[in-house]
């Protein structure tokens, strides 16, 4: 088995068995390209079912020198995945990363924006252009249902459920949850659908998507990073933010209201209440005020 084969078996494993999304597998791949690469440039031969330890580890060496430790810890993460599936498989009677460790890395906590600076990045939309609109509901939706970008361009008009305030969402390996979507939200969605997305020309195949382009197709992940950061360039906001910043600050927001641990999980469909408890390091003297409102000993 050369390295071609194995990676299309590996994708094939990834999608049929695993159900990840196109996104996670794309970044396996190129997790295990990237090895392959190595391999190519230095001319050794060492297929996928003989390469050695003492050749991984040269190359995670070669990563440390132009990576940082994050992305070195993502791309061991994807090659143990690459050879537990060919162990799984029989291909192989080991796992050469089982002895390699990745690099210890900090919890990095999320970037969020305040209430105040939302209003002033949705104030700088330009509604006398088509588009305007649509990027309000868009930057509404976002900040609004705390949706990944992926799940903005994907929503369905069939997944709106005004009547009963919610929307269907679907994530992460195609599972799908329900968020609750507020009269404001549904007030500027609405607009947009009526007075801008009904004059366009719709393509085939998207009649039913929500957010389109000018040309009646859907929007791409890399057009909805572009309106976020022209936005953010025009009131001079001095942050690096991204369309996840809005996620980050719907769920930092909750819960400096108060909401439930558990709600926030389930509306940010985390699998682990542990990846949503990082909300709980963003804001420290909301805990502080909790403790002091409902500790007896307070």
């Amino acid at each position: 088995m050369n390295w071609k084969q194995a990676l299309q078996d590996f994708e094939h494993y990834l999608k049929l068995e695993r159900g990840l999304s196109t996104n996670s597998i794309k970044n396996y791949i190129l997790d295990v390209e990237k090895l392959t690469l190595f391999l190519a440039s230095y001319k050794l031969k060492a297929p996928p079912l003989t390469i050695s330890k003492e050749t991984i580890q040269q190359f995670i060496y070669e990563v440390a020198k132009v990576v940082n430790p994050r992305s070195q810890a993502r791309i061991i993460s994807g090659l143990k995945s690459f050879f537990n599936y060919l162990v799984f498989e029989d291909y192989r009677d080991d796992n050469p990363m089982d002895l390699i460790e990745s690099p210890k890395i900090g919890r990095k906590l999320p970037d969020t924006l305040s209430e105040e600076e939302i209003n002033n990045l949705i104030s700088a939309i330009d509604l006398s252009k088509p588009e305007g609109e649509r990027n309000r509901a868009i930057i509404e939706t976002l900040y609004g249902c705390g949706l990944r970008v992926t799940e903005l361009v994907d929503l369905k008009i069939s997944d709106l459920y005004f009547d009963e305030d919610f929307i269907k969402v679907t994530g992460k390996g195609n599972k799908q949850r329900f968020v609750p979507i507020s009269d404001i939200n549904k007030k500027y969605i609405t607009i947009y659908k009526k007075e801008i997305r009904t004059h366009l020309d719709i393509k085939k195949g998207f009649e039913d998507t929500l957010f389109l382009n000018r040309r009646g197709r859907q929007l791409t992940r890399a057009m909805i990073f572009t309106i976020v950061k022209q936005l953010a360039e025009k009131i001079g906001l001095h942050k690096n933010i991204s369309p996840h910043t809005f996620r980050h600050s719907f769920a930092t927001h909750l819960l400096e209201n108060g909401a439930d641990l558990r709600a926030i999980q389930q509306m940010l469909g985390h699998e682990s209440i542990t990846t949503t408890e990082i909300y709980m390091h963003v804001d420290r003297s909301h805990l502080a005020e909790v403790m002091h409102k409902f500790h007896p000993r307070n």
